[in-house]
């Protein structure tokens, strides 16, 4: 098998436009997320708001436009009205989703004031468990609302003269799985997801709104729930919710990290089954896809187990994340900008310390996990149109993928940066391999820079008292070699950024 790969790019031959959503993250109110994650008042880096200053530079660092809260599973059983309001009148509940206690220190209007610090914008989750139509466009009047009514008056009674104005909404969380309170057949959900929605839009028409699509690609009634869901909501969303989580449980790495090709799969049937319902009711209106959780998820399970029920803000889903972990996140990035055409929006699920790529300690520091570095480069340099890679590479065999690509790969074209970045992974464990790059239609370019991300050792991790064992550097040997030919060597196992830099 020779080891070799080319990659041929078009500037004319497009996907389509990457919507800057689609590096969006995920709050919840669940393990250290919020409490001792964003919000720690006391901490040396607090500030008057009680929001660690360190956590919102690392954020910032990721360059996140959109962040949804506050579930995710909690808010299935949530009542919004409990985080609004002075304080000392908020009520501690029984959080039945992770079997906590929540305090409601932090609810809505915290949550902006910090999106406002961290510059990004909210995507909001209304409650379809417990809840309904009802609760959803109170929330979306004390929220959007100017003045003059009720809820947008109990605003502006709470100190937030101006509205939020929150654009994007997600119709609940999960509701097709047996673990969500309130979960519903596809019918049940299509209808209450149906009657919510008119009702929202009639308060503020200019919102966006995400219907719950299956909760992954594993569920049984998948893809029959979102064929059924769209029939009962089609006029009225927008974008359809996918959730994926992957993890490498039988230490075959191998496998693991060809797990992207599934994240393929599952986009391009939600999009079969989205184009199909826009054809059986004639309409004209796609339905575009919004993966709102994805990450590798599995190294807290067992620990999670073990948590001591009806405390606050236990460690919950703190996966510590190795080098393999961050070249399958770079892989999932690559398999959604393949589909920016129809992808979106996204949220990393999730921001910090719970399966995250900012870990913190409790009254000490911040540190970047390994994931943090590719979703960084991706959403620092990721933006503008998504070019078709034409790839032929060598190929390999795992225990449930077959024609595995050790490239994978793809290229972004800013052209009002004058740039091209390719973003690639080599999924080979032993072997380097050498990368053969065709951008004939772009001319003339030079290599800004070849940003590497490798390690001898798979499981390699950053933590408190090891924050830099994995980190990338700029020693890529990537080099233009002829007029629109650029050649580089792409070391065994790692993430590849190469920026180039057109000729005016």
């Amino acid at each position: 098998m020779s080891m070799k790969a080319n990659m041929i790019v078009d500037k004319d031959f497009q996907i389509g436009e990457v919507d800057p959503r689609i590096y969006g993250s995920f709050i919840e109110h669940l393990g250290r997320a919020v409490y001792g994650g964003i919000y720690e008042p006391g901490h040396s880096q607090a500030d008057e708001q009680g929001f660690r200053t360190d956590v919102l530079e690392l954020v910032k660092g990721l360059d996140v436009p959109i962040v949804r809260y506050p579930g995710g599973n909690f808010v299935s059983g949530y009542n919004w009205e409990d985080g609004v309001g002075p304080l000392e009148q908020r009520k501690k509940r029984l959080e039945l989703a992770w079997r906590t206690i929540e305090p409601n220190l932090f609810g809505l209007n915290e949550f902006m004031d910090w999106c406002r610090k961290a510059n990004t914008q909210a995507m909001m989750a209304v409650n379809l468990g417990t809840r309904g139509p009802d609760q959803a466009r109170e929330l979306v009047e004390y929220s959007n609302h100017p003045s003059g009514s009720y809820w947008s008056d109990l605003r502006i009674s709470h100190g937030y003269k101006e509205a939020h104005n929150i654009k994007t909404w997600c119709l609940g969380n999960e509701m097709d799985g047996p673990w969500q309170i309130g979960s519903k057949t596809a019918v049940e959900y299509g209808r209450i997801a149906c009657e919510t929605a008119k009702v929202m839009k009639w308060v503020d028409p200019t919102i966006e709104l995400v219907a719950c699509g299956s909760s992954a690609l594993s569920m049984p009634t998948f893809p029959e729930w979102e064929s059924t869901i769209l029939e009962h909501t089609y006029d009225h969303v927008d974008y359809i919710s996918l959730h994926q989580y992957y993890g490498n449980r039988d230490n075959d790495s191998a496998n693991f990290l060809a797990q992207s090709l599934g994240m393929d799969k599952f986009i391009n049937t939600v999009i079969a089954t989205a184009d199909y319902v826009q054809a059986k009711k004639r309409g004209k209106k796609k339905i575009n896809l919004s993966f709102d959780e994805w990450n590798v998820w599995y190294h807290s399970n067992a620990a999670d187990r073990k948590i001591e029920p009806w405390t606050v803000a236990p460690p919950q889903l703190e996966d510590i994340y190795n080098h393999e972990d961050a070249l399958l996140v770079g892989c999932m990035l690559i398999s959604m900008l393949k589909r920016a055409d129809r992808v979106k929006m996204a949220c990393m699920a999730q921001l910090v310390n719970v399966i995250a790529p900012i870990m913190t300690a409790n009254g000490g520091a911040a540190w970047k996990q390994t994931i943090y570095y590719p979703y960084m480069h991706a959403s620092v340099f990721g933006r503008g149109t998504v070019l078709v890679p034409l790839i032929k590479s060598p190929k390999y065999d795992a225990k449930d993928y077959t024609d595995v690509p050790y490239l994978e790969a793809v290229a972004v074209h800013n052209e009002q940066n004058s740039e091209v970045t390719i973003f690639a992974v080599n999924r080979h464990l032993q072997e380097a391999l050498p990368l053969e790059l065709d951008l004939r239609s772009f001319g003339t370019s030079r290599v800004i820079e070849h940003i590497v991300l490798e390690n001898d050792d798979l499981k390699a991790a950053n933590t408190l008292d090891a924050q830099d064992q994995v980190k990338p550097h700029t020693g890529g040997n990537a080099a233009v070699s002829g007029s629109g030919q650029v050649q580089a060597v792409l070391a065994k196992a790692s993430w590849n950024v190469i920026r180039l830099k057109l000729a005016d």
